[in-house]
């Protein structure tokens, strides 16, 4: 299964190259198209040079869709090799074609092609969460390895990050939340992103749902110090929600509200200076928080112009 799941993924390494070369012929016919509307306007020797120039492209077209249909055919080939002699040859061929998420992703089915049974069965075990690894391991090991979560839109980072901090009960695991945050520096830019936009995700639900609002407000400041623009929804989420909730002194338990952490989420996007943040400022001229109101009514008084971005980048 562990190893069906591998050549799936090289697939879609493969596919998403012919992908990258299909953008390229995308954009060399727009060119095309542009440069033939312009050969109207032409006479003499600049015609004759706009058609040369307009033959060479059109070569090179020819040559993408060559590559185009070669990675694709190459994509289709990964499934149909006869038994670990002809895949390990395809894979050969290609390895040294390959470079990037794609060359990674070769060299992985080439050791999985290579491990021994035990690890195979290590491997499938944690696929189906039956190991000793942790989620958070799995997330990072997603982040390491996956063709999908290594590409160029942060979206798909995103969108594992929110699926991973709502299953159930993770939001309020400490051990995970332990976990990402010693791993929010590692070496690999990629994963060091998903780590800290699940890290978003988690601070996010706890400075909003939870009714102990100490927690709640160490995760509001948590997000105050992330360096991403990602979390600047989350800073106007908690903004924009004023609620009630507790926090415990000594023996005594006492009911309160999250202006605290509603002062932090204003500053902070003051910071920011994005034009998100100036809008959620003005939706706060009849908040029932005076001093959210005064500090708000302040900071856009001061600072009157667009928002373009980060104070701390100027």
């Amino acid at each position: 299964m562990v190893f069906v799941l591998g050549l799936r993924d090289l697939q879609r390494a493969i596919d998403e190259k012919a992908n990258a070369i299909q953008r390229k012929f995308v954009a060399l016919s727009l060119e095309m198209e542009e440069l033939g509307r312009n050969l109207l306007e032409l006479r003499g020797d600049e015609l004759e040079k706009g058609r040369e120039e307009q033959a060479a492209l059109r070569a090179r077209q020819v040559e993408l869709a060559d590559e185009i249909n070669l990675w694709r055919e190459r994509a289709r080939n990964v499934v149909r090799q006869k038994g670990d002699a002809g895949l390990r040859a395809h894979l050969d061929e290609l390895l040294p074609l390959s470079d990037g998420v794609l060359k990674m992703v070769i060299e992985k089915t080439i050791r999985m092609m290579d491990a021994p049974e035990e690890e195979l069965e290590r491997l499938a075990l944690e696929e189906e969460g039956l190991g000793d690894i942790t989620p958070v391991d799995r997330l990072i090991e997603r982040a390491r390895t996956s063709y999908d979560l290594r590409g160029s839109d942060i979206s798909v980072r995103q969108r594992a990050a929110v699926k991973f901090a709502n299953r159930s009960g993770m939001a309020m695991d400490n051990q995970a939340l332990s976990e990402l945050e010693a791993a929010i520096d590692d070496s690999d830019p990629l994963v060091s992103e998903v780590v800290s936009l699940t890290l978003i995700q988690m601070y996010r639900f706890r400075a909003l749902r939870i009714a102990d609002l100490t927690t709640a407000h160490e995760s509001a400041k948590k997000l105050a110090n992330f360096d991403h623009y990602f979390v600047i929804p989350a800073l106007i989420e908690i903004l924009e929600n004023p609620r009630t909730g507790f926090v415990t002194e000594g023996d005594k338990t006492m009911e309160t509200d999250n202006s605290h952490s509603r002062m932090v989420a204003l500053l902070k996007l003051v910071k920011w200076h994005t034009p998100d943040a100036k809008r959620a400022l003005h939706m706060l001229k009849f908040d029932k928080d005076k001093q959210i109101v005064s500090t708000a009514a302040r900071a856009l008084e001061l600072f009157p112009g667009e928002w373009k971005g980060s104070l701390d980048k100027k």
